[in-house]
Order: C-alpha cells, then sequence, then structure tokens
C-alpha cells in the first residue's frame, strides 16, 4: 500500500466518522426510542368538591397528560390532554367552556369534537365515576 491510498482511507474513514457522529444525534432526536405504555385502566383522579365548577384539573393517565372538568352545570368529563394535531398539552378554558389548543389555536367542545384549528380528530375521551367521595377515570376500551 503506497502513501496516496493510506491518506485516502484515513481522510475517507475521517470523513465518514465525523457524518456518523454528528447524524447519529439527530436520528436519535428525530426517532425516539420506545418508552413502554404504564397501563392504567382506572385512577381515582380527585376528591367530590375539589374541583370548581366551570374549572378543570390536569393529571397523568399512565404516561400522556388528562384532564378532567367540571363543566358549569356540574357533569364531569375526561378527556386526553394530548392535542391530535402535534401532541401540544390542550387546557380548558372556562370562559368559553372549550378545550384550547395553543399551538395552532386548535379548539374542542366538552364532547371532545373539534371546533375550529388544523386537529384531524376528536380527543380521546374516558369514563368518569364517583365512588366513596372519589372522582375515578378509566379508558372506555
Amino acid at each position: 500500500m503506497n502513501r496516496r491510498r493510506w491518506i485516502d482511507l484515513f481522510l475517507g474513514g475521517s470523513l465518514l466518522g465525523t457524518a456518523v457522529s454528528l447524524l447519529y444525534p439527530v436520528i436519535r432526536y428525530l426517532i425516539p426510542p420506545r418508552q413502554p405504555e404504564i397501563a392504567a385502566k382506572k385512577l381515582a383522579v380527585a376528591k367530590v368538591g375539589e374541583i370548581a365548577p366551570n374549572s378543570a384539573k390536569l393529571f397523568r393517565f399512565g404516561s400522556t397528560p388528562a384532564l378532567l372538568i367540571q363543566t358549569a352545570e356540574g357533569d364531569l368529563r375526561a378527556f386526553s390532554a394530548v392535542c391530535t394535531h402535534l401532541t401540544c398539552t390542550v387546557n380548558y378554558e372556562g370562559d368559553t367552556e372549550t378545550l384550547f389548543c395553543p399551538c395552532h389555536n386548535g379548539r374542542f367542545d366538552l364532547a371532545g369534537n373539534v371546533i375550529s384549528g388544523p386537529p384531524p380528530k376528536p380527543l380521546e375521551s374516558f369514563e368518569v365515576e364517583i365512588s366513596a367521595g372519589e372522582i375515578f377515570v378509566s379508558s372506555k376500551s
């Protein structure tokens, strides 16, 4: 092997190593590792009377955020707080009685349906039940 061939291999290997070391973190960021989902079937979220009428409480259902809403009429509803557009966290706005996604002005009604904005589908809803003075939220499936 002559010097020229050795320098070509050395520089080519260095370039390849540099490219890999720069692309690896970008790929890891774009494709995050899968985390096991914590299977939450039923969860005690709050005590009866803890949530004021026309307000909401943010909680974790498994590994995702969720909202428990008490409407102005006193009904309890629970939804996934993950927007179906870009997975931003939605908030409850009591003055308009809607769920609002601040990322792209998506709005959902109190049934989880899309009112306006770019979200392609409704929010996932959960079952709410009251037992022994506590409010329980469970998945519908």
